[in-house]
């Protein structure tokens, strides 16, 4: 019995580490940027963001359910999908680039 207990400890304790250094697709405290910067959004708590194109800054709402982020600003509403190297694409006949995470 106790071979039984040690072993259902070990495939526990795997199993807890392998759901644990999963990469999260939630996008909340983090800014995604488009390259060279010319668009950036910003994640925040709450459901609130921040899309800054050019010089001009946006103030915005987004939810998250699993991998699409819907943002709304302004009259303005995207679906961006979280892609599985953690960039945002945006939808394919918009105008939105990819957009990766910045870097801190």
């Amino acid at each position: 019995m106790r071979s039984f207990w040690h072993k259902a400890l070990l495939v526990a304790a795997v199993v807890g580490f392998a759901a644990g250094c999963g990469k999260s697709s939630s996008v909340e405290g983090n800014t995604y940027e488009a390259p060279g910067g010319v668009m950036t959004v910003a994640f925040q708590s709450g459901g609130k963001a921040v899309t800054t194109i050019g010089p001009t800054s946006t103030p915005c709402t987004y939810t998250q359910t699993g991998k699409t982020i819907s943002l709304a600003c302004a009259n303005d509403k995207m679906d961006l999908t979280v892609n599985d190297d953690g960039s945002l694409a945006g939808p394919p006949q918009g105008f939105a680039p990819r957009l990766t995470k910045k870097k801190t």
